[in-house]
């Protein structure tokens, strides 16, 4: 054979063999993430190509489908009384993707998830109907929560404490998911995205703040467990005004006639007394007050109730000031209303905070289980005996304190309120929060709630965590312990 001829034939053998080796690459090694790869069309079209299933509050459905016209989409996602969901469910979009339950749970309303297929679908990639997601949503107390916010920016969230279900959720102003599920609502996009309130932004899970004196609570358990005060009526050593360690700032109490000198935890708590609190937090140290910060969830990174919480944080690397001013939820303390919620669970629950959840299963269409939540999954934060001294306090600041409003006839409430400072030199409407518990006399049953509204409109004189908090909480209490 011709030389020419040999290396032309030998150079287009190895040709051949290279386009094989990378179609064999290609098909064997990577076709799953070219299909999963969210650029590819072929996957957008597969997820739309038939009704999504749906996301299920107290047996019915929050969402639904409707089949779109003139799209290679075949149908688009729709959500019923979308705006009041939204923090819960998020949004599923054939143009901006999938958040929260629509996002974390895609396979499974789309049919995809190969838990849904026999083994035959799962090699012939046959796409399944679609199965749904059950939530712990108490359609009640959700409604209660959203009207009572109304107009505020603000946030709430509703735990039962022995179970940690989450029964309610809510954050606004809110949005409706259905105006940004199909491909030509860009202007609807768009405006969500500049709106200074940030709509999209759930608050109740991925915004903390500044806890202010509803962090007390967090202080008060670290003081009983650690030893520094025997009881919730035994007197403290806390001088009033108080000096910050090592300045020359002096840290005042809102009312200059409140009985704080040397006050008792119980009624530091009824009269929010920051001296107390922030000579408390100075003398136990920044790590006995992170420890017990941390047991109530504070510094956890992954947070998933599924959906993931923002980071609450109890900081580290203080002087002795800082320290202090943490005691009264201040300094560079944050938290979600999911976190102090869960202060107020654990107290509620005799000291065990249980796991705290949205979603109790995911099942297939035809009811099956593919997922289980437990309840009760538990850790123990403090002892029984501090649990119970603290909720007979916070039943001392609804009954005689700071958290009147939040009182229901029947029904045992215990709570602490919060004004936080805002910017620099609190130059900012402040943050107001109540987080409480309830409990109802005949029928035995619990709701630990937080709340917080960042901006009501409302002048700075008139910003209280019981003007404006523990009235939305004592609502949404009200409809858990009725429901």
């Amino acid at each position: 054979m011709n030389r020419t001829i040999r290396h032309t034939s030998v150079f287009c053998l190895l040709l051949v063999l290279a386009l094989l080796g990378r179609a064999t690459w290609v098909q064997a090694y990577q076709a799953q993430a070219l299909a999963d790869n969210d650029h590819n069309r072929r996957k957008t079209i597969a997820q739309y190509a038939q009704p999504l299933g749906d996301i299920i509050v107290a047996g019915s459905p929050v969402t639904g489908s409707e089949r779109t016209r003139g799209s290679d989409l075949a149908y688009k996602r729709t959500y019923t009384q979308g705006e009041l969901y939204a923090a819960v469910t998020g949004y599923s979009s054939q143009a901006y993707g999938a958040t929260q339950l629509e996002g974390i749970y895609s396979h499974v309303l789309d049919g995809t998830d190969n838990r849904l297929k026999n083994p035959v679908d799962v090699v012939t990639g046959k796409q399944t109907s679609p199965g749904s997601v059950l939530t712990t949503i108490d359609p009640d107390v959700q409604k209660a929560a959203y009207e009572a916010l109304g107009g505020d920016k603000g946030a709430a969230v509703a735990i039962d404490p022995a179970t940690g279900k989450i029964l309610g959720m809510v954050s606004t102003p809110s949005y409706d998911p259905s105006k940004i599920s199909g491909t030509n609502d860009g202007d609807v996009w768009k405006k969500l995205l500049s709106d200074p309130d940030k709509p999209l932004v759930n608050r109740a899970l991925r915004q903390p703040l500044a806890p202010g004196s509803t962090f007390k609570l967090v202080v008060a358990s670290a003081a009983l467990e650690n030893g520094l005060y025997s009881s919730v009526d035994e007197r403290t050593d806390s001088p009033d005004p108080y000096t910050l360690p090592g300045t020359t700032t002096v840290l005042r109490n809102e009312s200059a006639s409140a009985p704080c000198e040397n006050a008792t935890l119980r009624t530091a708590l009824q009269y929010s007394c920051n001296n107390v609190f922030a000579k408390a937090a100075a003398d136990l140290g920044q790590d006995k007050v992170r420890a017990m910060a941390e047991k109530f969830g504070f510094n956890t990174e992954k947070l998933d109730v599924p959906v993931r919480a923002s980071e609450s944080l109890y900081p580290s690397g203080m002087d002795k000031a800082q320290t202090a001013l943490t005691g009264i939820g201040q300094f560079e303390v944050t938290a979600t209303p999911l976190q102090m919620a869960m202060v107020s669970s654990a107290l509620a629950n005799g000291g065990e905070l249980a796991a705290p959840h949205m979603v109790s299963k995911v099942t297939d269409s035809e009811g099956n289980t593919l997922q289980e939540f437990a309840d009760g999954d538990t850790k123990r934060v403090v002892s029984a005996s501090t649990a119970e001294q603290l909720r007979s306090a916070m039943v001392t600041v609804v009954e005689q304190g700071t958290g009147t409003n939040a009182r229901i006839d029947g029904a045992e409430v215990g709570g602490k309120t919060g004004t936080a400072q805002n910017g620099v030199g609190n130059s900012n409407t402040p943050y107001a929060w109540f987080t409480s518990y309830a409990k109802s006399a005949s029928t035995g049953k619990e709701v630990a709630v937080a709340v917080v509204v960042e901006d009501s409109g409302s002048a700075r004189s008139e910003v209280s965590g019981n003007g404006l908090a523990a009235p939305i909480a004592q609502k949404m209490m009200k409809a858990a312990l009725q429901g």
